[in-house]
């Protein structure tokens, strides 16, 4: 099996995550530059099998895109070109820094660490993308 990839996109700073091969367990895997984002990812799909690359979506509560979405629908085009054979979803994350935030209180970060703004990215892309496994888990129960 390939892995399936989440990408939390930010003007600055982009978290990743991913799956283990057999797709059961998300992980954070990095967060890296913005602007390093797509050399990052061409890299990784050389190494690794990767079936799809999941691209959070970030949306206001009457659910209109956010602002950041200007720079996000261009750089889903771009991963659309350059990865042909890889499924490229989008999946709502909003309140996912949030949750971020606070699963790190949770599992017991001390506030230093908690405020390293790269940790919440990559937890925020993991919640994109344990979200978008229970979807697909909960879709292929039903049918």
């Amino acid at each position: 099996m390939a892995r399936i990839m989440a990408i939390d996109y930010g003007s600055k700073r982009v978290g990743i995550a991913v799956t283990d091969p057999n797709q059961i367990i998300a992980n954070g895997l990095t967060t890296i530059h913005a602007k390093n984002t797509l050399q990052f990812l061409k890299e990784y799909v050389v190494n690794e099998k990767v079936s799809c690359i999941v691209v959070g979506e970030p949306k206001r509560m009457n659910n209109d895109p956010s602002e950041i979405e200007k720079q996000i629908a261009p750089f889903v085009r771009e991963l659309r070109k350059m990865f042909p054979g890889i499924t490229i979803e989008r999946m709502d994350e909003r309140f996912t820094s949030k949750i971020a935030f606070q699963t790190m209180i949770d599992g017991g970060l001390k506030k230093k660490a908690r405020r390293n703004k790269e940790i919440v990215d990559m937890v925020s892309a993991t919640l994109i993308l344990q979200t978008y496994m229970e979807l697909m888990n909960n879709k292929s129960l039903s049918t």
